[in-house]
């Protein structure tokens, strides 16, 4: 990231931060910036640069985000062992264990935002609708339950249980805010909270869900649960922030898109998986290696929801193909593809497409063809099959049974939509 020298405001600004804030507070160049609760939104209207405020929090273990800068070399992509099931056959093994898990949980979460606020009951009815993978608390339950077979528990307790409804409470807000910031009116298909009730509702409902978590949260009574959650919510709001800070910038790296990935998706899945074996009350590599395999699962499935994006029709998508490209964030292929030096011509003009912003009609068709001739999708498929290969890896210290089996089945089911 351009990072320069902070002018008189920027350094009062600092000033003011830096008795409450542990971390990295630095200026960088930017488009036009709008800021809604914290979190940036950038417009591309033109080329010149406003200076953007990104706030970097402090981790206890830098450790979590990944350190690759260029993706090492691999063989061809192989397709995962189940591809040639129907995706809802595989999802559906992956929920057996813990369906009925899942169904209490639906019901509770619905009654929780319409039950204390009617005003919100279409909302609820909209937002924990039945129908929803719901993966997230999925992969709360499984681990639960895998770790409480290591440890000989005969059934996963109530904190369990209300991990995985605050896991997808907080997840639901995070989706509800997003789509108000984006002004979006469709997500896989369906109409959003803010295009079927008003922005007010919307915002309404995604604060409800953080506050009431943050209750659940606390009444948990485990600082490291609390602590591991809490930072998670932090997380959204710098990846949010720093993929604002990056649009159309070519020179962002794969580790910058990594740590911004990890920021957005990963830090949930990573954080949750391990509050769950902490509720198991399993020895300290056990909690570290449930953290791993939520970590390389959410940037697994990060990268495949990237690669779908130049790959899928509008229909499949439920937005059009290419958005992200075209409103300038750019993901694993095409960071790929500006790399190629298989195709350094393709890698040329896709550069050139990029920083005219699309101004000229077909350049998005074009960019597209562009980043898969140059093998920017086959390089993007190996970094989800290297993420998916050590998230497996991680469940070696897990028993064999049931629920191991389908955190497995998670991971091929994870691939499977690439191929």
């Amino acid at each position: 990231m351009n990072r320069f020298s902070t002018s008189l405001d920027s350094a009062r600004c600092s000033e003011a931060c830096s008795s409450s804030f542990r971390g990295t507070i630095s200026w960088v160049p930017s488009r036009q910036c709008h800021v809604y609760r914290g979190l940036a939104k950038l417009e591309s209207r033109g080329r010149h640069s406003v200076k953007t405020l990104v706030v970097t929090p402090a981790r206890s273990d830098l450790s979590v985000i990944p350190k690759t800068s260029t993706l090492p070399k691999a063989p061809a992509p192989q397709q995962p062992a189940s591809s040639s099931a129907n995706p809802q056959d595989l999802l559906n093994k992956v929920l057996a264990p813990v369906a009925e898990d899942m169904e209490v949980m639906r019901v509770n979460l619905k009654n929780v935002v319409g039950q204390r606020h009617p005003m919100l009951m279409a909302a609820a009815e909209q937002i924990f609708q039945a129908g929803g993978k719901r993966l997230r608390p999925a992969i709360v339950f499984l681990v639960a339950r895998a770790t409480a077979q290591l440890m000989g528990l005969s059934d996963i307790n109530d904190k369990h249980r209300r991990l995985a409804e605050i896991t997808e409470m907080i997840h639901t807000a995070s989706l509800v805010h997003d789509d108000v910031l984006d002004e979006c009116s469709i997500r896989r298909g369906k109409e959003t909270i803010n295009s079927l009730y008003g922005t007010r509702v919307a915002v309404l409902a995604g604060d409800f869900l953080f506050a009431q978590s943050s209750w659940f949260l606390a009444n948990l009574d485990n600082l490291e649960v609390i602590k591991l959650i809490s930072q998670v919510i932090a997380d959204f709001a710098n990846g949010e922030i720093s993929q604002a800070a990056s649009l159309f910038d070519t020179d962002i790296t794969l580790q910058q898109y990594l740590d911004k990935s990890f920021y957005k998706t990963a830090s949930l899945i990573a954080a949750s998986a391990r509050s769950a074996a902490v509720f198991s009350d399993v020895t300290p590599e056990v909690k570290e290696a449930m953290y791993g395999y939520g970590k390389h699962l959410g940037l697994a499935f990060q990268v495949v929801d990237d690669i779908l994006d130049f790959t899928q029709s509008t229909e499949q998508l439920g937005k059009p193909q290419g958005q992200d490209l075209a409103s300038g964030n750019l993901t694993a292929p095409a960071i790929f593809a500006l790399q190629s030096t298989s195709n350094p011509a393709a890698a040329a003009e896709l550069l050139e497409i990029i920083e005219s912003e699309f101004v000229e009609e077909g350049a998005l068709a074009r960019a597209l063809e562009l980043v898969n001739t140059s093998g920017g999708l086959d390089a993007a498929r190996r970094l989800a099959r290297q993420e998916a290969d050590a998230a497996l890896r991680c469940l070696d210290v897990v028993p064999d049974g049931p629920s191991k089996r389908s955190l497995q089945l998670m991971v091929d089911y994870v691939l499977d939509r690439i191929y």
